[in-house]
């Protein structure tokens, strides 16, 4: 990790993230999608023999009822507990995102609103294999829960053993996913796009994945919607001289054991602060187990930042679009203005980054590498659309006849003109 005390020299080199080079992979993908779509469940098990290292039978791909219920027998009830709790919290949350049906008089004889409607397939991907990640399961599945998706689906790689890890299945259940189907990776992706003789075709297809993977939903959103192309994980914390310099070097440190590539920065006026944090991280560092993954993500992409003023502060925030932005300043509330780019914003030195990954309810499936730009968060909203509804009487449409008509002719569509005319003429 580097301090930097005269940013605006090196801002390029400060705002470059590892967003993991989609465009390189994106030939190699493109064959396994061709393949899964041209081939199904065959080419689907010939990927996940030789990618994931398990030679499945079609009949193995789907997870079984006394799977799940193995998976509640091996996982430790205080496990069990924290999963229903931190999905309950979820639920909770996102019920507040709902919108509502609406019907407003416009003008005499016109209405107009909207009504809700959730999609009807959704497909969720989840990394796996020799890891876990159950939180994930829950930031996507429970969202799409509350907003009355009819049928969800996951995918996620097993183990060399053809198991799932005990934790995402009980996350899966408890989120009440419909169906599990064992498959990783592009080839997974393409197959909830472009179903197979066993996995269903989805309507939008949500959940991280690695570079593989955004490329693959990158190639099927031609086809399928999808949430974001999220990359590795990343944290700015904008602190003041009041932040302690031990708590602020441990939300670095948290958040590059995520992954090497995974990006950690501290925007600061105080040059002391930033030596501190230096020092501190290389203390917190030698104490993880997860020290070599950190050490690297803080060396590539790890960055302390003294600008001259607070006006300078927000503009660099602004400009990075974090996945996470952590105020550790004095009144963080009064300071949420000057914020217009953020995936999740996270207020004052308690609001840490893994109360948000796990346990207070908003998604943590985040835009990374500046796309917070552009969108927000996984929330109810991907998972609804929202239909136009409007009602005129004859008197309503006689009152905007004139507008329509001139509009119509201006655009060289007169037989919308003559629709509107007809009505107002006929008795």
């Amino acid at each position: 990790m580097r301090l930097w005390k005269h940013p605006e020299r090196r801002r390029k080199t400060l705002l470059k993230r590892s967003e993991g080079d989609v465009a390189e992979v994106l030939p190699k993908v493109e064959k396994i999608v061709s393949e899964v779509r041209r081939r199904g469940d065959i080419a689907l098990l010939e990927f996940t023999k030789k990618f994931d290292g398990v030679e499945l039978t079609r009949e193995q791909l789907q997870v079984s009822e006394q799977e799940i219920s193995q998976a509640y027998e091996g996982l430790p009830e205080e496990d069990i507990e924290a999963i229903k709790k931190a999905a309950n919290s979820i639920e909770k949350y996102h019920k507040n995102q709902i919108p509502k049906d609406w019907m407003k008089k416009i003008k005499s004889g016109v209405k107009a609103g909207q009504v809700v409607r959730p999609l009807e397939f959704v497909g969720i991907y989840t990394p796996g294999g020799t890891a876990q990640y159950p939180s994930s399961v829950l930031m996507a599945a429970v969202p799409a829960k509350v907003a009355g998706i009819d049928k969800t689906i996951m995918c996620t790689p097993s183990d060399s053993e053809g198991k799932i890890s005990s934790a995402t299945l009980v996350a899966a259940d408890v989120a009440e996913v419909d169906e599990i189907y064992k498959a990783g990776g592009a080839q997974a992706i393409a197959a909830m796009a472009y179903g197979s003789r066993t996995i269903p075709s989805v309507d939008k297809i949500v959940g991280p994945g690695n570079v593989y993977v955004a490329a693959a939903k990158k190639i099927v959103s031609a086809d399928v919607d999808i949430d974001f192309m999220a990359g590795p994980s990343e944290v700015l914390i904008l602190a003041d001289s009041s932040a302690d310099s031990r708590l602020v070097a441990l939300d670095l440190v948290a958040q590059a054991e995520h992954d090497s590539s995974a990006a950690a920065v501290l925007v600061t006026t105080s040059e002391k602060l930033a030596e501190n944090v230096l020092k501190e991280s290389k203390s917190i560092l030698e104490e993880i187990p997860r020290r070599r993954t950190a050490a690297k993500a803080l060396q590539e992409y790890g960055h302390l930042v003294v600008v001259r003023s607070p006006k300078r502060a927000f503009e660099f925030v602004n400009d990075y679009a974090p996945e996470h932005l952590q105020l550790m300043v004095r009144d963080p509330e009064k300071k949420l203005d000057n914020i217009k780019n953020a995936g999740a914003i996270f207020l004052g030195p308690y609001s840490t980054v893994p109360a948000g990954d796990f346990a207070v309810g908003p998604s943590h499936i985040l835009p990374t590498g500046g796309d917070a730009r552009i969108y927000d968060g996984l929330s109810v909203s991907d998972f609804v659309r929202l239909p136009s509804v409007q009602k005129l009487t004859k008197k309503g449409l006689e009152g905007l006849s004139e507008t329509i008509e001139r509009l119509a002719e201006m655009e060289g569509l007169t037989a919308h003109a003559r629709s509107v005319r007809k009505r107002i003429e006929s008795d």
